[in-house]
């Protein structure tokens, strides 16, 4: 008897070093999938190219690039796919005071309205599909609030709000749509922090501490100190996503348990960890001086 046919998934942001490399390389590593991985620049595919995973060119900030990647995967696959992995993703660290706005749209273009258009774009091969999946990379600052991270926590929390739309809009067509929790995994987003670490602006209050806050200092480092490897997180979602009936909510990652129940908990619970973490004692011991 000849094995099942593979799922067909598409996964958007998988540059070398991020999850979505690292999801895609999990998908493959089950032969149970057929991968494509996509990336704005294909010379940031290495990982996923040397394990033999097919690519495509995706810009998904580009309305024409987001076209004619659609078209190319009709062409590869006859216009059928399981799974849309929604990974493309940015950060910025700065505190909410301190936002430069043309920043902060750019990561909810990123972060957010793709969620939108990309999915519109690969929909009618999802309708095809029996049992078909969108899955949304959130994150579990969607539920928690670590300083300097206001714009990033926003981005979030407003894509877990369009996803468990989606969620709801799409379910009398059969399509699941599905949000990845994510805690602490170390990756590309994390390792760009650190390199670029942030500047304060000159009339920042934060200034207030010599040098600077912790983690604009570390570039984010002490957030990251625990965060899971990559792989691991990658093959533990793999695994969830690969479930008869996969949970509307997958919580992998370091943190992501802590983070799941402790919203159950008062607002303020973990106010001291999140201040000492980022380094927000600092401005209270120097504001008391």
């Amino acid at each position: 008897m000849p094995p099942p046919p593979k799922k067909i998934v598409l996964i958007t942001g998988c540059s070398d070093d991020g999850l979505g490399s690292a999801l895609a390389l999990a998908f493959h590593r089950t032969s149970r999938y057929r991968v494509i991985a996509t990336a704005r620049s294909l010379s940031k595919l290495n990982d996923t190219r040397d394990a033999g995973i097919e690519e495509l060119q995706l810009d998904v900030l580009s309305p024409s690039s987001i076209s004619t990647c659609a078209k190319q995967l009709e062409t590869l696959t006859g216009g059928k796919l399981d799974m849309l992995v929604n990974n493309a993703g940015a950060g910025y660290n700065m505190p909410v005071v301190d936002i430069d706005l043309d920043e902060a749209r750019k990561v909810f273009d990123l972060n957010v309205w793709t969620l939108s258009t990309v999915s519109r774009a690969f929909l009618p091969f999802l309708l095809k599909t029996p049992g078909s999946k969108i899955v949304n990379n959130i994150s579990i600052v969607a539920f928690t609030t670590p300083p300097v991270q206001g714009v990033y926590n926003a981005s979030k929390a407003a894509a877990n709000a369009l996803n468990e739309t989606m969620r709801l809009e799409l379910k009398p067509f059969g399509i699941k749509v599905i949000a990845l929790m994510t805690g602490s995994v170390k990756s590309r987003i994390m390792q760009n922090v650190e390199v670029k670490g942030v500047v304060l602006p000159e009339d920042s209050i934060y200034r207030v501490v010599p040098g600077g806050l912790t983690l604009m200092k570390d570039g984010g480092a002490v957030m990251a100190a625990d965060a899971m490897d990559a792989t691991i997180w990658a093959s533990q979602v793999v695994g969830d996503l690969s479930k008869a009936n996969p949970p509307h909510q997958i919580w992998r990652g370091s943190n992501a348990m802590l983070v799941r129940y402790g919203s159950l908990l008062p607002v303020g619970t973990f106010d001291s960890t999140l201040l000492k973490r980022t380094g927000f004692d600092e401005v209270e011991r120097a504001l008391a001086k």
